[in-house]
């Protein structure tokens, strides 16, 4: 039998802004160049309209029905895979690597929690499963996000910078032999709710924003916030953006001008943090805005690199993938640089 020099892995990534669960099967081989990967086959799966509301309301529930959808968030990402390898004709993976939906994040009093039982999920799809990848870093004093920049700094590390626009933005670079990296602000989170105003899942393109004016008060109001003076590591939660941000956004504004405001907010908040010279590779669901693309372009030093759409909608499936095959390995997969941990760590819970 001959030994093969690559491992296929299945990853699975839900983000905070409800755009679906990312799947994304990935061939990865280590070469002396380092790693290389394959997308074998990707695909987002819009979440039916039950499971936003369960998604959106899980936080709210009682231990025993958190514990209860836990493991039935855990099921719904097996069948999906299943479905996901039946539809595409596709061999099963060595392993699938899931980050799960997360539900708490308050690593300041050691706390998060992605809800999908690894369990659960290994016993719907019938293959291992690498999971839970947060906890670990937390408990060693660590933001337990972001997790993604190792994947930056070895699987894409022809880019100064490497910017994700999900439910929240995040950077990721090196300075002076360190990976760093760190939440910027709120964006598909804020902004999405925001388009349900208007009865949008979303803001195509930045349109509405694009037709709104700036409130000058309010803008000056969410640049003047603590946290965005704060050095990182650092991080942002759910539970920040609802007791912090909302309140900032009333009702009583016209919607597109909140939608300018915000989106001119990120925009700044973005520039400030890609304050050099280089390239910046943008990806997630916010790399599709092209409002808020035009005043990245306008406002950052960095070039704006904007890669194929494979890359844009999978890369942190893709990346995920990648943090189960270190963990897998037993390999540093998050970085005491990145998170504040006392030390780098293999993070994750592995389900044979």
């Amino acid at each position: 039998m001959v030994e093969r020099d690559f491992t296929r892995v299945i990853g699975l990534m839900s983000g905070t802004s409800l755009d679906g669960l990312d799947i994304c099967l990935v061939k990865f081989s280590e070469e002396e160049s380092g790693w290389k990967y394959e997308i074998e086959e990707a695909k987002t799966i819009v979440y039916p309209q039950e499971w936003v509301a369960k998604l959106l309301h899980a936080e709210k529930t009682s231990g025993a029905e958190l514990q209860r959808f836990h493991s039935e968030y855990g099921t719904y990402l097996g069948e999906c895979v299943f479905a996901f390898l039946n539809n595409f004709n596709l061999a099963a993976p060595d392993f699938v690597a899931s980050h799960g939906h997360t539900i708490f994040h308050q690593p300041q009093i050691k706390y998060t929690f992605q809800a999908g039982a690894g369990d659960a999920l290994r016993a719907a799809c019938g293959i291992p499963v690498v999971c839970d990848f947060r906890t670990l870093d937390v408990a060693l004093g660590g933001q337990g996000a972001p997790l993604v920049p190792i994947g930056d700094a070895l699987l894409f590390k022809n880019y100064e910078y490497c910017l994700n626009l999900g439910g929240f933005a995040n950077i990721s670079f090196d300075a002076a032999g360190k990976r760093i990296a760190y939440d910027i602000c709120a964006v598909n989170y804020v902004m999405n709710r925001l388009a349900m105003r208007l009865r949008k899942p979303f803001d195509e393109n930045g349109d509405f924003a694009k037709s709104g004016k700036i409130i000058p008060e309010i803008f000056e109001k969410l640049n003047a916030l603590p946290y965005f003076q704060k050095s990182p590591p650092k991080s942002i939660g759910r539970e920040w953006v609802e007791e912090v941000i909302f309140p900032l956004l009333p009702d009583s504004e016209k919607t597109e001008d909140l939608l300018r405001t915000f989106t001119e907010h990120v925009a700044l908040q973005i520039s400030l943090a890609a304050n050099a010279n280089g390239k910046m590779l943008v990806t997630g669901g916010g790399a599709h805005n092209a409002f808020l693309i035009s005043l990245l372009k306008e406002k950052c030093i960095a070039e704006i690199i904007l890669p194929g759409r494979e890359t844009i909608d999978f890369k942190e499936a893709l990346i995920f993938a990648f943090l189960g095959l270190l963990r897998w390995q037993n390999r540093i997969n998050t970085l005491k640089s990145v998170t504040g941990a006392v030390q780098d760590s293999s993070g994750g819970v592995i389900y044979y």
